[in-house]
């Protein structure tokens, strides 16, 4: 992380198990550093040399202490709840997201890491409203504004980290540094949460409309110019940097706003399917998502169905939102290079994704509408107790 530090360093990356933080271990043993990738499952991926794994769980604090022992810097990745399914658990979001983070802090301090480099999100300054060149200087969010779970806790955990920066180590072991980095949505040959979920609606037939303004853009960052971003940040959070990064946060993205849907487009058409034309108000499609939602409260225990899209989702797609990179490249020295689609289209293909005559499946779409409008009808049976139950 520091080439100008002749002492082989050791990093621990909490949720290393997962593809952005597996990419980020992998690129920081390259450049000599000793590393634990911490999380509860292991890579499906071959470990290379100078990586080690260990099982361990962020809501565990004795856990994260016995991996911290002797390590200079922490980054802390894990997280839960960013998408589908996953946002409608509200307990687990808030134990790993929120509580996860005081627990890395906490073993942070007693074990005397002096950086912690925290992966948060933009969603904690979005909530659906329009963002043109934002920059830092945004406050948060109002937490009862945001429109899930997961960005709130996301919040409330940034803000933890930021405020434990300047604390002292225990046993007068120095003092802990920390900063925040925010990514737009990641993209990135075999990335593993959101573009095999789009593959799927598209092989599926599902991917049969677009929806809002086709003039709104939005922010992707590609995962190895977030690997850049986190290795600049952990060496501006060192002395030979001037602890520049100490107690700030800074958005992460390629610096290329583009149209979610457009954006996708080569994705759709270079596996050999027609790229939609119909195109939905946005409000309907968040209509869509919040059904969706109640009926998921409703039967989610009985049925845990994967949600075609949350309400949040259907702002992070439709509604504009980009951010200005200046105060990354000035304080971080960040420089993003220039990514496409090509390679995940690619890695796809290799997977045996593409266009096939019996791709299409009209009789599951059928299904799942007549489940969908089962589903919804009993939800709407009981909206009021829903929502009640949603809000507290």
């Amino acid at each position: 992380m520091d080439a100008e530090n002749s002492v082989k360093e050791m990093a621990v990356i909490t949720g290393g198990g997962g593809y952005f933080g597996f990419r980020l271990g992998c690129a920081l043993s390259k450049r000599g550093v000793d590393v634990i990738l911490f999380d509860v499952s292991k890579p499906v991926q071959e470990m290379p040399e100078g990586v080690k794994f260990v099982q361990g769980d962020v809501r565990h604090v004795s856990e994260l202490e016995r991996a911290f022992q002797g390590v200079a810097c922490v980054f802390h990745i894990a997280s839960y709840g960013m998408s589908g399914r996953e946002q409608l658990n509200r307990k687990r979001i808030e134990d790993i997201n929120v509580r996860g983070t005081e627990n890395v802090i906490q073993a942070c301090r007693k074990t005397g890491v002096s950086r912690l480099v925290y992966t948060s999100t933009y969603n904690v300054v979005f909530g659906g409203q329009v963002i043109e060149n934002g920059n830092e200087l945004l406050p948060y969010l109002p937490l009862h504004l945001h429109p899930d779970h997961y960005s709130r806790t996301k919040a409330l955990a940034e803000m933890r980290v930021l405020e434990a920066n300047g604390t002292l180590l225990g046993e007068g072991q120095g003092i802990l540094r920390t900063c925040a980095l925010r990514p737009a949505g990641i993209f990135g040959p075999g990335e593993q949460r959101h573009l095999p979920r789009i593959v799927s609606y598209i092989e599926r037939g599902w991917f049969q409309f677009v929806y809002g303004d086709p003039s709104s853009l939005v922010d992707f960052v590609h995962v190895d110019n977030l690997v850049q971003a986190h290795i600049l940040a952990a060496k501006a959070l060192g002395a030979t940097q001037g602890y520049v990064a100490a107690g700030q946060a800074y958005f992460i993205s390629d610096g290329r706003p583009v149209n979610n849907f457009e954006f996708f487009r080569p994705l759709v058409e270079d596996l050999g399917y027609t790229f939609p034309t119909l195109r939905l108000p946005l409000s309907l499609i968040y209509f869509f998502a919040f059904l969706t939602e109640m009926v998921h409260f409703v039967v989610g225990r009985l049925y845990n169905f994967q949600p075609l899209l949350t309400r949040t989702e259907v702002y992070k797609t439709g509604v504009t939102h980009y951010f200005r990179l200046e105060k990354a490249k000035k304080e971080l020295g960040y420089k993003p290079q220039q990514y496409n689609l090509k390679e995940a289209v690619q890695w796809f293909k290799a997977k045996g994704h593409g266009w096939k005559p019996q791709t299409y499946a009209p009789k599951h779409l059928l299904r799942d509408i007549v489940l969908f409008l089962l589903f919804a009808t009993v939800a709407l049976s009981w909206l009021p107790k829903a929502v009640t139950g949603l809000e507290t």
